[in-house]
């Protein structure tokens, strides 16, 4: 059974940053894509960042220039670094992580952004 598990999240005033990480029991780490989407109170889950198997990545349009994705594929291991952070930046983030038909969702980490 593959496990998923999110880390890193908490309170934090606008303008600071955070780092997630989410660490998967994948057998071969590497081949899968990685990806981090988020959902707001009342909102529905939407995409963040993917890094794929490659190292190319990319953003959503109200992430980019603020947040890094990056992965450790040694520690099987995905990243998000945040900066600038917003108060729209608050949700449950959670990782996801694909390649075939495997689709895989870890539990989620809360961020909250407020002064």
């Amino acid at each position: 059974q593959v496990h998923l598990v999110e880390s890193g999240g908490g309170l934090v005033q606008p303008g600071g940053s955070l780092r997630l990480s989410c660490t998967a029991s994948l057998s071969i780490f590497g081949i899968y894509d990685m990806a981090w989407h988020r959902q707001a109170p009342g909102k529905e889950r939407e995409w963040v960042a993917t890094i794929n198997r490659g190292d190319s990545t990319t953003y959503a349009d109200s992430v980019k220039g603020r947040f890094i994705i990056s992965r450790d594929n040694r520690e099987k291991t995905a990243y998000l670094q945040m900066n600038s952070l917003k108060p729209e930046d608050t949700a449950v983030y959670y990782c996801n992580a694909r390649h075939g038909a495997g689709n895989y969702w870890g539990q989620g980490t809360q961020v909250t952004v407020s002064s």
